[in-house]
């Protein structure tokens, strides 16, 4: 099982750039960078809900569960 970042895609939906939605939501270009790359162990719930806020998205917007398929 895993847990897909889709921050890239909903960032092209809004036509907004990583540094922009760091500069909006308080969070370093590095640890967006980390999220958006899928290398996150965890998110915060206010990091989360900030992203959201910023982009005017729900969470199921931004998360996506799919199951492996071995």
């Amino acid at each position: 099982m895993a847990v897909i970042v889709n921050l890239d895609l909903m960032l092209a939906k809004r036509k907004m750039s990583l540094t922009e939605l760091s500069d909006k939501v308080g969070i370093t270009m590095a640890n967006l960078s980390i999220l958006k790359n899928g290398k996150a162990k965890a998110i915060r719930f206010t990091t989360l809900e900030g992203i959201c806020r910023v982009l005017e998205c729900q969470p199921g917007d931004i998360l996506e569960y799919k199951e492996d398929t071995l």
